[in-house]
C-alpha cells in the first residue's frame, strides 16, 4: 500500500501498529525468545560463548517441567542475572550437595515443596545448587527448547538424561 493511503488514516495506522507492538512483546515475553548461554558451566552442551538459544516462555515457575530439562531461571543470590542449567532433582527427591569426586563426606538432602535441584553439564565450572541450595520453582522462567546459534551447529535439546529401570 501507499504511504499515502496511511496518511489518510493516522487513527488507524496507529492503533494497528499499537496491536502489532503488543502482540510481538506478548510473544517474546510469554512464548518464545532467543537469547545467549555464556560461560563454561554447561559444556559441553554449550560453548562457552557464542550459542544462542531458543527459550519456551510457556513453562514458567516450573509448570510441565521435569528431571533432565535445561531450564533458564533468575539466579537466587544475583537477582538480575539469568542461568540455564539441567533439573537433576525435583520436589521429594534426594541429591547429593557435593561434587562427585571430592574428597569428604556425601550429603543428601531431600528437596522441600515448590523447589527443584539445578547442575550444570560441566560440574567443576558450574555455580549452581550446590552453591546457592534447592532453587524455587517460582524462579524458573522457561525451558531451552533448541540451540539456534551457530548456524552449523542448530539443533533442538533433547532430555539429556534417560530414566533407569528400578528393577535388577
Amino acid at each position: 500500500m501507499p504511504f499515502s493511503h496511511f496518511a489518510r488514516h493516522p487513527v488507524r495506522t496507529s492503533i494497528s501498529f499499537l496491536k502489532a507492538t503488543c502482540l510481538v512483546h506478548l510473544g517474546l515475553s510469554h512464548g518464545y525468545n532467543i537469547s545467549p548461554a555464556q560461560g563454561p558451566s554447561m559444556l559441553p552442551t554449550f560453548t562457552v560463548d557464542g550459542d544462542w538459544i531458543l527459550c519456551d516462555y510457556t513453562r514458567r515457575c516450573g509448570r510441565g517441567v521435569g528431571i533432565g530439562d535445561l531450564v533458564v531461571y533468575r539466579i537466587p543470590v544475583f537477582s538480575n542475572q539469568w542461568g540455564v542449567k539441567r533439573i537433576i532433582g525435583m520436589p521429594g527427591d534426594y541429591v547429593s550437595v557435593g561434587t562427585p569426586g571430592d574428597p569428604g563426606e556425601e550429603l543428601m538432602i531431600q528437596i522441600p515443596q515448590g523447589h527443584c535441584w539445578v547442575s550444570g553439564d560441566n560440574l567443576p565450572a558450574s555455580r549452581d545448587s550446590r552453591h546457592f541450595g534447592p532453587l524455587p520453582l517460582a524462579l524458573i522462567s522457561g525451558t531451552t527448547i533448541a540451540k539456534v546459534l551457530p548456524w552449523n551447529e542448530r539443533k533442538w535439546m533433547k532430555n539429556g538424561l534417560e530414566k533407569v529401570d528400578q528393577e535388577l
